[in-house]
């Protein structure tokens, strides 16, 4: 089994973080990365700048799930600001959540970025595509 330190060492300083507010959610979302049907995400920029270190293209990033164990290494492959209310339909479906609509993306991210207390439909995000590298 990977640990967290074995990974880091064959991708040093890589960030390790799991998707999500919740042990379950992070499971889904890895799952979903690791079947290649997740290739994007998004976050507030205030948070997305709090982050050390802050996620930049090129990056590699150790996926954990909600037990807090590696599953996956992904790649930031391009990173761009939007307004929440400016995401669009290709942006929703590439998250790979849900039905993979704008809507459902819109109620789910809403729901989550109120949980954070920062939403706001003209609120900025930082939108990641990424690539996975490898399965854990």
């Amino acid at each position: 089994m990977n640990t967290t330190d074995s990974v880091k060492n064959r991708y040093p300083g890589a960030a390790a973080w799991s998707f999500g507010d919740n042990p379950d959610m992070a499971d889904e979302l890895a799952g979903l990365v690791i079947s290649q049907k997740k290739t994007a995400s998004c976050g507030s920029l205030a948070s997305c700048l709090a982050e050390d270190p802050a996620p930049r293209i090129g990056s590699y990033h150790i996926i954990l799930n909600g037990q807090q164990e590696p599953v996956c290494v992904i790649r930031m492959m391009s990173m761009r600001l939007v307004k929440f209310c400016d995401v669009d339909e290709a942006f929703a479906a590439k998250e790979g959540e849900g039905d993979l609509s704008l809507a459902y993306w819109r109620k789910e991210h809403q729901a989550f970025f109120t949980r954070e207390g920062s939403f706001a439909e003209d609120m900025e995000l930082v939108a990641e595509e990424f690539m996975l590298v490898e399965v854990l």
